[in-house]
């Protein structure tokens, strides 16, 4: 597998699928270029060999062909003023118009191609539509880990076009790196800390993880179904009840494989979901009827911060409590804290999917864990085991 470290770019058109997937506001400005940033060392190789840069994205959800709305050209501008050069934009990414533009590309300069997805071939991971954009460029980089989970035209069909000039750009290879630091050559302890609503959309997750971890602490919505499992009172708490068997065999699995699950000992209630509801603390398996569990307690805090602050290599994906809430962000927050003195420790911390993300954003702790992921969906499939698309089309 070609390494874009060692590769020289003088001279070639490098054609780069990025995620440029970043939220707009009312006046289509950029409002979060996290993930435009996350691309620059990628494109900033590339020039600095005086290779030329195409690149490709998506960006939103077009239903049919194109919409002004959902148009690569509102990213031109921060991506420029992020690079400190023009950007060339073309209306289209397949076809004469993008081929006459690329034509025209000489070595050190940037172009945008337009939203892949106003094409529904790009979806459909069409080989023809790949095979047009293989056209564009000499060599190809995926550096769009957010997509490498899904087999699309651009993320994954159109590697089979470079046998021999392929390869992952540095976020990608970094986020890979990152995990699979923490899943298969982390230090021991290792815990996972798994928050969210739902059982259902981490139970994968449990199961492959306990051959790895030490230890998994729960949090979130999905406490109250692990507990329900049990026999225990859990009042108007968010429960799957069609997932207490499920739940109920992940704890006896973890049992039988010596994996410790911790489970919040007491949590925050509230008689409504809101903000301003009337709130109690009592013990997480004592719900009184008419209440729910928003957030986990004081007592679940200092036990969950012991663990961490005990641990060497820790992955954290969801949060603890409904953290968008004033009143039950307390639990998310401390947790945040416990994972970064961790990391200040010594230990080395992945921090992954939407909701941790954005905690560890809204208590500017996001460069005091080791990474922080930027591939909701991709981490999760990829930490469930599967084998993400975009992934194999480069390494096979």
């Amino acid at each position: 597998m070609t390494s874009i470290e060692s590769f020289d770019f003088a001279g070639k058109k490098a054609l780069i699928r990025v995620d440029f997937n970043v939220p707009l506001d009312d006046s289509f400005e950029v409002t979060d270029d996290t993930r435009i940033r996350a691309a620059l060392p990628t494109i900033n190789k590339i020039l600095s060999d005086n290779g030329a840069v195409i690149l490709m994205s998506h960006l939103g959800r077009p239903k049919s062909g194109p919409e002004d709305k959902f148009s690569l050209k509102h990213v031109v501008g921060r991506l420029g003023e992020l690079l400190g050069k023009e950007v060339k934009f073309v209306n289209d990414c397949v076809g004469e118009v993008a081929e006459n533009a690329v034509a025209e590309l000489k070595g050190g300069e940037v172009l945008l191609l337009e939203n892949l997805r106003f094409h529904s071939e790009e979806t459909n991971g069409d080989e023809g539509f790949a095979s047009k954009l293989a056209r564009l460029g000499k060599v190809y980089v995926n550096d769009a880990f957010g997509t490498a989970h899904r087999a699309h035209a651009s993320t994954t069909v159109v590697a089979k076009f470079f046998p021999e000039n392929k390869m992952f750009g540095y976020l990608l290879g970094q986020e890979l790196e990152s995990i699979d630091k923490v899943l298969k050559t982390g230090e021991k302890p290792f815990t996972a800390i798994l928050g969210g609503a739902k059982v259902s959309s981490k139970i994968s997750i449990i199961t492959n993880l306990l051959d790895k971890v030490d230890n998994i602490i729960i949090g979130g919505g999905m406490t109250y179904t692990f507990l329900k499992a049990q026999g225990e009172n859990v009042g108007s708490s968010l429960v799957e009840d069609d997932y207490l068997g499920t739940a109920k065999d992940a704890l006896k699995a973890a049992e039988e494989k010596g994996v410790k699950i911790y489970l919040p000992s007491d949590s925050i209630l509230a008689d409504k979901f809101d903000n301003g509801a009337n709130t109690q603390t009592t013990n997480s398996n004592e719900i009184p009827d008419g209440w729910m569990g928003l957030d986990i307690g004081p007592d679940a805090v200092k036990e969950y911060s012991e663990v961490i602050g005990n641990s060497r290599s820790i992955l954290w994906n969801g949060p603890m409590g409904v953290f968008e809430m004033e009143s039950f962000e307390t639990g998310t927050k401390a947790i945040a804290l416990a994972v970064a003195d961790a990391t200040a420790n010594g230990a080395f911390s992945v921090v992954g999917g939407g909701d941790s993300v954005a905690a560890v954003n809204k208590f500017d702790l996001a460069d005091k864990v080791s990474y922080v992921s930027t591939g909701g969906g991709a981490m999760l499939e990829y930490i469930e085991g599967k084998v993400l698309p975009g992934v194999a089309a480069i390494r096979d």
